[in-house]
């Protein structure tokens, strides 16, 4: 048997037996080194690993500030460098060839650089993490540029690389052209046909949204996967399970990030769990360096390339998955601590046309402050209620930020995510759907932390509506061919759900303008448009809000969150605040519309740490 550092430490008394077979069965499942396996499965600290070899005199060499000859390192494969964590340096004056390599002790590394390169090696120790960034800078171009052009390549439809097609500037500016002449020549019957079509499209939209959450409603009566089912499932029959956790300047959430894997209930050694930092952001990476505990992930250097969003990281970190299934959390996300497993049995359950299982999301911090509180009610009705209804209706689901649960294979079969689209989780969930594919939704929740600054709230909901504003015209390319893809119901769902959302944000504060008008200058109004428009329209409005706060109301009982059904009230006021985003959206659309608006977390006074339980049966 090849020797290690790990042996080494066992001589030492650091390691038992028991715990080095252990690792070395996940080595070999893996293909990775022993000394990765134990670093990136939770048996052993960064520091003391550092301390040992310092302790048997090979001390850290920076390697990013070495010297390197790219001549070698051009030789290598990238994988075989991420799983046996090393880099060839150099040529030294001796004939012997330099390499950084974590575990200096690796006899079969020595022995297959030796084989490789035809010369005798020198190792000198250094940082996993330094060779993982050193890696996927030199070394990632290929699978970089893949994650960011794969998907156009393939299906050159469905990438969002080309916002406005030439067919749709056509259109729109036709459009916004024949109304300005019809208002020049005909102004009254012209705005009274405008503003009695706006309101009826709002009260339309609101009113799809009601029977969505009615229907949703009846999921309650039954529970896809139970307590029952979940104890019957074996854990030596578990699939290994990627879990994808892109973070960008999160240095200050990692330690939450370890807490929150812990309370996951699946082997660890069946965890496949990538952590994808960003190649600039050394804060992260430095904060998993100087962990004094255990790790429980794997650190992907997604190597720079515009766009950069978080769907591109995703995209590069799938070279590396190894899982049959796979599933993203945020950095501050709390999943039920039987998520994993539920999903596990629901997906043996379902017929095999079912590729992503959606759970919920809510938020820990839920009555910090009032903007939490509607955030929180907010997601109640559309995790709880909308998506299910969708669901039972079979129409499109556009898919939430985290929380999806795929089989990797089918993902990879559908293109991924597109890195051009900035709520690539929407837009994902429509391809599914358009390549005849189902989702399904399960009932178990993530905790996440609740925007509770109101600036930091509008530049995260503007990325969102902007996003929904590019998967539908990615998607309306062709009217035509969708219908007859995803049919007529499919082609409605689509339009009032994913089109409807933004339409209805940008609208709504137009209605509010002519609702404040009316009531304010009444008397001057009536001489230009009859009353019966007036009422029409009024009604619309009010009806549509009304019904959006029984929405809110309806959102409170599944999870038993009495305490927020008055706030259901401020709903028309939220809103408002969903416009301001949405016309900052629609501005960003037009102007940038690949830039990911970065969202600050931890902003919360709130811990997350007594949210760690199951918080939905």
């Amino acid at each position: 048997m090849a020797v290690c550092a790990l042996h080494k430490m066992v001589a030492e008394g650091i390691f038992s037996d028991e715990k080095l077979q252990h690792i070395e069965s996940i080595a070999d499942t893996y293909n990775y080194a022993p000394i990765k396996a134990a670093l990136n499965f939770g048996f052993l600290t960064r520091k003391d690993y550092t301390n040992f070899l310092d302790k048997e005199g090979y001390p850290f060499i920076d390697v990013r500030n070495e010297e390197i000859d790219g001549t070698y390192i051009s030789q290598c494969d990238i994988q075989h460098i991420n799983s046996f964590l090393y880099i060839p340096l150099r040529k030294l004056d001796d004939g012997r060839l330099l390499v950084a390599a974590a575990d200096p002790f690796d006899e079969k590394l020595l022995n297959s650089l030796f084989a490789k390169f035809k010369m005798v090696i020198k190792i000198v120790a250094t940082s996993d993490l330094d060779i993982t960034w050193l890696a996927h800078k030199t070394r990632g171009e290929f699978h970089v540029k893949e994650a960011v052009f794969s998907l156009m390549r393939k299906d050159p439809a469905s990438s969002g690389l080309i916002t406005f097609t030439d067919g749709q500037l056509f259109f729109i500016f036709s459009f916004i052209s024949i109304i300005i002449i019809l208002l020049v020549m005909f102004f009254n019957t012209t705005f009274i046909v405008i503003n009695l079509l706006a309101s009826v499209l709002f009260l339309f939209s609101i009113t799809f949204k009601l029977f969505l959450a009615m229907k949703g409603s009846m999921s309650e009566l039954h529970e896809h996967v139970t307590k029952e089912e979940v104890r019957k499932v074996d854990n030596k029959t578990l699939p290994v399970y990627t879990i994808l956790l892109p973070v960008y300047k999160e240095d200050k959430l990692i330690r939450k990030l370890i807490w929150n894997l812990r309370s996951l209930d699946y082997p660890r050694d069946k965890l496949d769990v990538k952590l994808l930092i960003e190649e600039d952001d050394d804060k992260t990476l430095n904060a998993v360096k100087n962990l004094d505990f255990p790790a429980n992930f794997e650190t992907i250097v997604v190597p720079f390339h515009m766009p950069k969003t978080k769907p591109k990281a995703c995209n590069y970190g799938l070279y590396f998955s190894r899982g049959e299934y796979l599933t993203i959390y945020d950095a501050e996300d709390v999943p039920d601590s039987d998520q994993l497993k539920k999903v596990v049995a629901l997906f043996r359950k379902l017929p095999d046309e079912f590729v992503v299982i959606q759970g919920a999301l809510n938020y820990f911090n839920k009555n910090e402050n009032m903007l939490t509180r509607m955030f929180t009610l907010e997601y109640s009705y559309w995790f709880d209620y909308m998506l299910p209804g969708l669901e039972t209706l079979d129409v499109p689901i556009p898919l939430g930020g985290t929380s999806n649960h795929f089989k990797l294979s089918k993902l990879l079969e559908l293109g991924a995510w597109d890195p051009f689209n900035v709520t690539e989780d929407a837009d994902l969930g429509v391809r599914v759907y358009d390549k005849q594919y189902k989702i399904g939704v399960i009932n178990s929740t993530t905790l996440e932390e609740a925007n509770n600054e109101p600036f930091n709230w509008i530049r995260q909901r503007s990325r969102w509506i902007k996003g929904y504003m590019q998967t539908y015209l990615v998607h309306m390319r062709r009217p035509v061919d969708l219908i007859r893809r995803i049919g007529w119901g499919g082609f409605f769902g689509f339009n009032f759900f994913i089109g409807g959302t933004a339409f209805t944000f940008l609208l709504y504060p137009i209605l509010l303008l002519f609702f404040l008008i009316y009531l304010l200058f009444s008397f001057k109004v009536r001489q230009w448009f009859p009353d019966w428009v007036l009422y029409i329209s009024t009604f619309n409005f009010i009806a549509g809000n009304v019904m959006m706060i029984y929405v809110n109301m309806m959102a409170v009982f599944k999870r038993r969150y009495y305490e927020l059904i008055m706030f259901s009230m401020l709903n028309p006021l939220y809103w408002l605040m969903h416009s301001i985003a949405a016309y900052k959206g629609l501005w960003q659309l037009i102007y940038k519309p690949f830039y990911w608006e970065k969202t600050n977390h931890g902003l919360s006074k709130l811990s997350s740490a007594s949210a760690v339980v199951n918080t939905v049966a």
